[in-house]
């Protein structure tokens, strides 16, 4: 093709919106499967870590609640592999630990701290404090105050629907998890339920 053929060709690009962001979108589609669909095959990646366990009942009724109250929005749940990264908050995070998690919770906002070690690192009671007023044990924190998760209780006949959705995503319960998981959060708050939850983030890799 001549140098005169190629400038128009450019020129017709450079002055069609339409033909420029149909040409913009099929490159950024191929770009996109080529770097996602192999993720799809590769072990690291589908396969769980070693010891992973699906949330127990009540767990999982705490990671409902933080989706709900949009705790992702300023808590991130992705340890980079950078050296700063890992000395604050310890091993970096891998996929295999999020296998069942749908959606996972990765991310790059940190309003707050990552979250994604944080289980065990505090006890419950802290957890429960900070939850219900922050500022009580950070005094800088601009996180909001959850009073009313103390009061609300866990809803039993929710719970054995939410574990056989996730069963149909992959998820390995049981049918004996599942029957057990209305008894397994009865009388318990949504405080109790996030609190289990925060308490077993990243406790799979040390």
């Amino acid at each position: 093709m001549s140098e005169h053929a190629q400038a128009r060709g450019h020129e017709r690009i450079e002055t069609s919106n339409f033909l420029m962001i149909v040409l913009i979108l099929i490159t950024v589609a191929v770009g996109g499967l080529v770097e996602i669909v192999p993720l799809f095959f590769q072990r690291s990646t589908t396969q769980p870590v070693a010891g992973l366990k699906p949330y127990d009942a009540l767990q999982l009724a705490g990671r409902d609640v933080y989706l709900r109250e949009g705790c992702y929005n300023c808590h991130s749940q992705m340890i980079r592999p950078l050296h700063a990264e890992t000395l604050r908050y310890g091993h970096y995070s891998t996929a295999g630990e999020f296998v069942y998690d749908h959606p996972f919770q990765w991310g790059s906002k940190r309003t707050g701290p990552d979250l994604h070690r944080v289980g065990g690192k505090y006890s419950d009671e802290w957890h429960r404090l900070h939850l219900l007023n922050p500022r009580d044990l950070v005094p800088e924190s601009n996180m909001p105050a959850y009073p009313w998760l103390e009061r609300a209780a866990v809803e039993p006949a929710s719970m054995a629907p939410r574990m056989v959705a996730l069963k149909r995503l992959g998820v390995p319960y049981s049918q004996a998890e599942i029957a057990a998981a209305g008894d397994a959060v009865k009388g318990k708050t949504e405080l109790d339920a996030l609190v289990a939850y925060l308490q077993v983030l990243g406790t799979q890799v040390k």
